[in-house]
């Protein structure tokens, strides 16, 4: 009986000890706020950012073009022109090369990182969206919102290896670089994992209580996906088995999610804040804080190395309302698009 009560004892001072480690870590890594702004100028929407931690450039997506800064001056350093309604970047470090999906034109560049020039184009399908290099099988994975399918071609050569059917719109994707990737059905509500090396779908899992899946990030140590929901949620997937282990509360309207493994932070970028949660354990999770963006701003890359948030933004104006429209939409102020920081 003594034994049993000192064991008991044990496991209550080690539960005790592991929540004030919790506690301590997560107020540890809240305080994020705006560190500043980079005026880019230009007008133009935005989507997908991408970070290049090894060669140190940040990769913004603006209509027609492409921004590149350089992440430790945090300045523009040059630009990848002559685009049509771009949205998803990705890089493939070891082959110099980089691909931008084209959503007006059907189609993804292929460019030089060095010289930012372009080398090539592919034939995608419907408003091709999110794009992923996966380094384990060499391809490129363009996912066509509007196709309801996934483009899959050479990354060093650009030739066409097959067209993968999902069911449905797929938005932002994710791998491991083991031979797995994944992509959300935002009109499904729906999970799909792809095997990069034969391109057959080798899971398809519901996301509820997620619905309307917008963005996700990974773990992919832990085989955790961060999945953003446009009914203000974060999901927490099994990786391996789909299913959702638990939900935490974000902004409205999330369209990037980004996982700093380093922190153990999850950023969700919603319209107007940041969500931000931290990973206490491969299965638990708590809400640090919600930082005040901008309107529109909802899509972010983290730097790796320095943890800061990177978010694209610009001015808005009102219009004056009128009979005919008496609550107008805000409007973009030409030229105003920039970058926001956020850093501790």
């Amino acid at each position: 009986m003594l034994t049993s009560v000192g064991s008991l004892v044990d496991r209550m001072l080690t539960w005790l000890l592991l929540g004030a480690l919790t506690v301590g870590s997560v107020a540890a890594v809240r305080g994020y706020h705006l560190l500043k702004e980079i005026p880019i100028g230009g007008d133009g929407s935005w989507d997908y950012m991408t970070v290049d931690p090894q060669a140190r450039r940040l990769y913004a997506s603006h209509g027609t073009q492409v921004e590149v800064l350089d992440l430790d001056s945090e300045r523009p350093v040059g630009k990848v022109a002559d685009l049509n309604g771009v949205h998803g970047i990705a890089v493939a470090p070891a082959l110099g090369r980089g691909f931008i999906t084209n959503g007006l034109s059907s189609a993804v560049t292929i460019f030089d990182l060095k010289t930012l020039k372009h080398l090539g184009e592919v034939a995608a399908g419907k408003s091709p969206d999110g794009v992923l290099f996966d380094s384990a099988s060499g391809r490129v994975f363009a996912f066509n919102h509007h196709g309801d399918n996934v483009t899959v071609f050479g990354a060093s050569d650009g030739k066409l290896v097959d067209t993968i059917e999902l069911g449905g719109e797929p938005e932002f994707p994710v791998n491991d670089e083991k031979g797995s990737v994944w992509v959300n059905l935002e009109d499904k509500s729906t999970l799909v994992r792809l095997d990069a090396n034969s391109l057959k779908v080798t899971g398809r899992w519901p996301t509820a209580p997620c619905e309307a899946p917008s963005s996700m990030a990974i773990d992919r140590d832990r085989r955790r996906l961060f999945i953003g929901c446009n009914n203000k949620v974060m999901a927490v997937a099994d990786a391996d088995t789909g299913k959702i282990m638990t939900t935490l509360p974000i902004g409205p309207h999330v369209d990037a999610t980004a996982f700093d493994s380093e922190t153990g932070l999850i950023f969700n970028a919603n319209n107007g804040s940041v969500s931000v949660i931290h990973q206490d354990s491969p299965d638990q999770y708590s809400v640090v804080e919600t930082v005040t963006t901008e309107l529109k701003a909802n899509t972010l890359a983290v730097d790796p190395k320095t943890h800061r948030v990177y978010l694209p933004s610009a001015q808005w104006t009102s219009p004056a309302p009128s009979t005919e429209t008496p609550h107008p939409a805000p409007t973009r102020v030409p030229g105003t698009f920039k970058i926001l920081v956020l850093g501790q």
